[in-house]
């Protein structure tokens, strides 16, 4: 059993009178992973964006401690750094801020003045920055004071940069594909590397040999010699990487933006788990007619790694993704940035993103077809009768259908904050509005009441004449009655959104910058009827089943 952010003892709380709970996924002990560097406790420290927090992993004993919370001043952090005298300094990327936290644990803001901070590295008693954005600035900060000192700019997505042996600082431009380098004191930036696949991060060995991760599905490392430019790659299967850091022995180990976890790299690409990976919510979830469990995982479409989740056809199984046989972890398919919810239906794939888009994805041929663009955060999505895709637009308060053509039509308007939908097996459309605390039935553009008074009811699924949604404000699984309005509660405890106790509210996302995911704990019913959910607090699959015999 995995500790989760919900439970330290990894054990599942969820109780229930009527139904059998198990977890298809262990539980995620590192919500995602980021920017990775060794302390002066010689611990691993792990940058963890998705979480809002910082970890300090024990590669030996696998212990983690959370070091800065979720619920403290830093709010997405994706780097970090130690200076020489213990402190560190965090790249708090959505804000725009970069901290520093003494070796007190007293937290003071060095800089609002970068745009989208990601790279971040010292030299000594000095601080450098660059921004991951097109037309990006490499900075030096000024813990003590004073603006920053801007050495370039124009760079295409910077990222992990370090200082290199040569006693210049080496970053990427992610978007050109190359590997540049220019003085801590200013002067002409000179490439290095060009034609490198997706760099990510650019580290040295202890050995000063130069590193660059990739962060494509194959996890390349590529290593390139600096006096002769010779290259070697090597593919990890590590999907999503982000960043390397090197103990005193030279081992690497690396994180994943993906799926969270560490792992331990050698030279020929073979890997050791360190830290298992795990879900990022996961978020909307579906289950096609052979029983694949599919998420939506913000960063990616991904399985639980189980027989029969679809590992096949270019999924990657990550290190570690079937570890004990009880609790596995995930299997990605493809990288995809946003997702949020996911809909199966007759061997396609129909999915809403963040970034206010609606595609339709087809796994077996790798394919993917957007069919709207410019929604206001869609999220809940469903296939109507006609083949049609029903879509929740949360942020306009409507609920739009999408036709073969991709023609947008509204369906209904004038609602608060609508979230799933789901059809019955009369083709009747329910939605459900965690503002409102209802859920709701579409008939003629209008919303009926079915049930109210309810707390945040999120994900929605309907099985013979019920339906059933998670009430994320009380961690619960509801049963309606469609014939009569009655309900009942199924099961308690449920791992859904933020840990009790924390409360948090996200920035406003900002155009063109990446963004935390909406929480969303997403609901399906499998050909067997068994329930499915996201416990997106934990970073686990539920499955709800009725007791044998």
């Amino acid at each position: 059993m995995y500790p989760s952010r919900f439970d330290d003892t990894g054990r599942t709380r969820t109780t229930s009178d009527r139904l059998e709970v198990r977890r298809l996924t262990r539980a995620n002990r590192l919500w995602g992973s980021n920017g990775v560097t060794f302390g002066p406790d010689g611990r691993l420290y792990v940058a963890q964006f998705l979480a809002g927090q910082i970890s300090a992993v024990d590669p030996v004993s696998r212990d983690i401690e959370v070091v800065v919370p979720l619920d403290g001043p830093v709010e997405a952090p994706d780097d970090l750094a130690f200076g020489a005298d213990g402190s560190m300094y965090i790249a708090d990327l959505t804000p725009g801020r970069v901290w520093r936290r003494g070796p007190g644990g007293e937290y003071t803001l060095v800089s609002d003045q970068v745009s989208v901070p990601n790279g971040i590295t010292c030299v000594g008693d000095r601080l450098f920055v660059n921004e991951m954005k097109m037309n990006g600035r490499l900075m030096e900060l000024f813990p003590g004071g004073g603006d920053p000192a801007v050495l370039t700019d124009g760079l295409a997505l910077g990222n992990a940069m370090q200082l290199g042996p040569d006693g210049c600082l080496y970053y990427p431009q992610m978007m050109r594909n190359e590997v540049w380098r220019i003085p801590p004191d200013g002067g002409v930036p000179e490439l290095v590397a060009e034609e490198v696949d997706d760099p990510v991060a650019v580290r040295f060995d202890r050995g000063g040999a130069l590193v660059v991760l990739s962060r494509g599905m194959a996890g390349l490392v590529t290593r390139i010699d600096l006096a002769t430019g010779a290259r070697s790659v090597v593919a990890t299967g590590i999907v999503g990487l982000d960043n390397a850091a090197f103990d005193h022995e030279n081992r690497m180990f690396v994180s994943s933006f993906a799926s969270g976890g560490i792992a331990e790299v050698d030279t020929d690409g073979r890997t050791r788990v360190v830290v298992p990976q795990g879900f990022d919510g996961p978020f909307g979830i579906t289950v096609d007619l052979g029983g694949t469990v599919y998420a939506a995982d913000h960063f990616s479409l991904a399985s639980p790694a189980v027989p029969g989740s679809g590992t096949a056809s270019g999924a990657a199984v990550g290190p570690g993704a079937i570890e004990d046989g009880h609790e596995p972890g995930v299997v990605t398919h493809e990288l995809m940035y946003a997702v949020h919810n996911v809909t199966a239906d007759d061997g396609l794939l129909h999915l809403t993103s963040q970034l206010g888009d609606v595609r339709t994805h087809d796994p077996a041929h790798r394919t993917t077809r957007v069919r709207a663009t410019g929604l206001d955060q869609p999220t809940g999505i469903a296939v109507a009768p006609d083949g049609s895709l029903v879509v929740a637009e949360t942020g306009a308060g409507r609920v739009l259908r999408i036709d073969d053509a991709d023609a947008v039509s509204v369906l209904a308007e004038g609602l608060d904050h609508p979230l799933d939908v789901a059809f019955d097996g009369q083709w009747r459309c329910y939605v459900s509005d965690d503002r409102r605390g209802a859920v709701l039935r579409l008939e003629d553009g209008e919303a009926v009441v079915v049930a109210d008074g309810l707390g945040a009811p999120q994900g929605l699924a309907v099985r013979g004449d019920e339906l059933f949604t998670v009430e994320v404000e009380h961690r619960r699984l509801r049963a309606i009655s469609l014939a009569t309005g009655a309900s009942r509660i199924d099961a308690e405890q449920l791992a859904v959104g933020l840990p009790p106790g924390i409360t948090r509210t996200e920035p406003e996302p900002i155009p063109g910058v990446p963004g935390r995911p909406r929480q969303f704990a997403g609901l399906a019913v499998a050909p067997d009827g068994a329930l499915l959910v996201s416990a997106n607090g934990e970073g686990s699959v539920l499955r709800l089943t009725a007791p044998a015999g």
